[in-house]
């Protein structure tokens, strides 16, 4: 192998392919990345079993072949070459590296012990605005928890049907639910969990691009596919294993009726909750009141130890007078996760579920239990 590239799309390759890299005992072969010339193009693979992320770049390909290369040692040494075309060529498992007046030759290993990626072969896939895709995805993805007991809790439940990709998350003590819909409807239905880890990488690899994302999935895998600008060909593939089981049925905690609705500007919410936080206690707890006849929003908490925090704020609400306890971390978390001016907050009752909806936007919802009736 044999390619001539510029450094900042061999370091631009190497960046993203290495964020699912880290230091494996047990299999130190997943420590490297494996480059590989496709036609006209050098791509980079690495994995850790569990996720993997393939991207090709656009380069002048002298001679073909493949090298498997330490991916961070690599990356860090790209780093420290001036911004000029590099040459790298494979030689007996090694690879060589020559940029200006520099020749360097780094050891690699076999790349027929690399594990073997597995090809999505069908031709069936989704396709949505990426930009959409991230921003709902944003929305649930701080939700979900690592649970060894509960391990479908762990990911982010997709579910697709008609014209509509739901997705949604749930800790057992908060729930996000984001709608998207589609521009054209799904020859069938089906549903997956995705793990939290492999969704942030493709958080961190896709967000901000703008364009169509192609989701592909089979009955354990799914590949998330976004395209390169200046040909006909994937820029990046990131492929997850899928957690196995069945999602909890989420939609029977979702309240239908609410002893009191109440709309609140978001900001002000958000800034006296943060202010009672630093009065909370070691369960994190603050009490939220609502007065409908007075139009008022109370925000409390108390510490023996620092003392005590008492604000309101003037709401627009109807029902009954309540008084009711959160964590106010899942408060602060959801009030983060909505963008609108105004939220809608409303409670089921004492000791029910609580809802923040942004007002003017049916797609998302955000569900909190409370810690105590008061």
């Amino acid at each position: 192998m044999k390619v001539e590239i510029l450094k900042e799309n061999l370091k631009g390759g190497l960046t993203v392919v290495e964020r699912v890299i880290g230091k494996n005992l047990s299999l130190p072969i997943l420590d490297n990345t494996l480059l590989n010339t496709e036609d006209s193009f050098l791509s980079f693979i690495s994995t850790n079993l569990e996720t993997t992320i393939k991207l090709w770049v656009l380069t002048k390909v002298v001679r073909k072949g493949n090298v498997l290369v330490p991916a961070k040692f690599l990356s860090s040494f790209i780093s420290s070459l001036p911004n000029e075309k590099i040459t790298i060529e494979a030689k007996e498992q090694n690879l060589y590296v020559e940029c200006g007046g520099l020749k360097t030759n780094i050891r690699g290993f076999n790349p027929q012990e690399y594990p073997i990626i597995p090809e999505f072969k069908q031709e069936e896939y989704i396709q949505l605005d990426n930009q959409k895709f991230c921003q709902g995805l944003l929305g649930v993805i701080d939700i979900a928890i690592p649970s060894s007991s509960r391990p479908e809790i762990s990911g982010i439940y997709f579910s697709f049907f008609n014209k509509n990709l739901k997705m949604a998350a749930t800790d057992s003590f908060r729930l996000g639910e984001k709608n998207i819909t589609l521009d054209q409807p799904v020859k069938k239905e089906f549903s997956f969990i995705l793990p939290q880890r492999a969704a942030w990488e493709i958080m961190g690899i896709l967000d901000n691009k703008e364009g169509l994302v192609k989701i592909y999935f089979s009955n354990n895998q799914v590949l998330f596919e976004f395209p390169l600008k200046e040909a006909q060909h994937p820029q990046v593939q990131i492929t997850s294993r899928l957690i196995e089981g069945e999602y909890p049925n989420y939609q029977d905690i979702i309240p239908s009726k609410f002893k009191t609705q109440a709309v609140i500007k978001r900001d002000e919410f958000l800034n006296q909750i943060k202010t009672a936080s630093l009065f909370s206690s070691k369960t994190n707890e603050v009490k939220i009141s609502i007065n409908p006849e007075g139009g008022t929003a109370g925000i409390f908490a108390k510490s023996p130890d620092i003392g005590e925090s008492k604000s309101s704020m003037p709401v627009k609400a109807e029902g009954e007078p309540i008084e009711v306890s959160f964590n106010y971390k899942y408060l602060v978390e959801g009030l983060t996760n909505i963008k609108s001016s105004e939220v809608t907050f409303e409670v089921s009752k004492e000791e029910g579920p609580c809802v923040l909806r942004p007002v003017g936007d049916a797609s998302y919802l955000y569900v909190v239990m409370p810690i105590k009736s008061i």
